[in-house]
């Protein structure tokens, strides 16, 4: 009989990344998996994408300016952990992972309270709120970062695993992918993006620069500006129809894996996930933190690469200053210093932390 693992985590391409690459292992492994997921997040599209058994669960915090919805998010957590407590004996949970993202609490809840195991897995260098919950009954915590570990209660069991990336990421081929997208072999490719929600001060100064980029006639650029953002950017750039042969503008991109393979250079948010991405594929990149992370996590991920020479950081602040658009025009212009940061980017053991979360996985599961 398979043993049976529950992944859940929602909200962001962070959360559920890494656990479509725990997946992949698990499923090597022998392993039968559900997702639990919001209705409306992006997992309840891509866990089906990857043949994984989806049940959506109702979940969200409060506005800390609006006091009176906490007892909504309260008594929407405390239904999905009575419905989390009937499906989970339905399926036959040998073991939860949970992700982060308020989804994750009610499943969470519910296995603790069933005795079933739970494994948390952090992206992030600060812990988010859903798994420094989850974290106090886990019996085990999962790093990407070694100096998260202060936010675990001392009593847990702390692996510092690294954030898995999928295979698909690991695999893909930079030829295939720019005959993909129509890039030429020879092309300069600028990457930009701001994870699954975009980023407007990226996608600002990235615009306002596109006749000096395009001036490079030897760069292609793929911009994605993510949903909410495109109709802002498609009428910041104006693109002529000969423009758009080598600016690719978009609001989401599928096939991110590929697009990793055949970028040279990359302007992004710090995310973790993107972080785990762009470091396993080495890379070089100018990286612009989210401001308004929980405890400024974004800037802590970001440190790391840049002491490591394998990235450069601005301040969203500063993004659509001076010294930024030379700061990218620089790299743009100079193969040799991205040939530098691609050399340090490739120190990165990211596709080892698959393997690694799997192991913990397995050895805390009861069967």
């Amino acid at each position: 009989m398979a043993k049976v693992a529950v992944l859940t985590g929602g909200g962001t391409a962070g959360h559920i990344y890494p656990a479509l690459a725990l997946a992949e292992r698990l499923e090597e492994r022998g392993w039968e998996l559900h997702y639990a997921g919001t209705p409306g997040g992006i997992e309840a599209r891509l866990a089906p994408e990857a043949n994984i058994p989806f049940t959506p669960f109702k979940a969200s915090g409060f506005d800390r300016s609006r006091p009176w919805t906490l007892a909504s998010g309260v008594a929407r957590i405390m239904a999905s952990e009575r419905k989390a407590k009937r499906w989970l004996k339905d399926v036959g949970a040998d073991v939860v992972i949970g992700f982060g993202g308020y989804v994750s609490i009610p499943v969470v809840r519910a296995a603790e309270a069933l005795g079933v195991p739970v494994v948390v897995h952090e992206q992030n260098s600060v812990m988010g709120l859903a798994n420094k919950s989850a974290a106090r009954h886990a019996q085990a915590v999962c790093l990407t970062y070694d100096c998260t570990q202060g936010d675990v209660p001392g009593a847990t069991c702390v692996r510092v695993t690294g954030n898995p990336v999928r295979a698909q990421v690991m695999s893909a081929d930079r030829e295939e992918a720019r005959a993909l997208f129509g890039i030429p072999t020879g092309a300069t490719m600028l990457l930009v993006f701001g994870g699954s929600l975009g980023a407007r001060h990226i996608n600002q100064a990235v615009c306002a620069m596109k006749d000096e980029l395009l001036a490079r006639k030897d760069l292609c650029i793929m911009h994605i500006s993510g949903p909410k953002e495109l109709a802002a950017c498609e009428d910041a750039l104006e693109l002529t129809d000969e423009e758009r042969t080598r600016y690719q503008l978009m609001g989401y991109q599928d096939r991110m894996p590929d697009a990793l393979a055949a970028a040279d250079l990359i302007v992004s948010r710090a995310g973790a996930t993107s972080l785990a991405e762009i470091s396993a594929k080495g890379i070089p990149a100018i990286l612009v933190p989210f401001p308004h992370a929980t405890g400024d996590h974004q800037t802590t991920n970001a440190q790391a690469w840049v002491d490591s020479g394998a990235a450069i950081m601005f301040p969203d602040a500063d993004v659509e200053g001076a010294s930024f658009r030379e700061a990218l025009l620089d790299l743009v212009d100079d193969p040799d210093a991205r040939t530098q940061m691609r050399a340090c980017g490739c120190g990165s053991d990211a596709a080892c932390a698959a393997d690694r979360l799997a192991d913990v996985v397995e050895s805390i599961a009861v069967f």
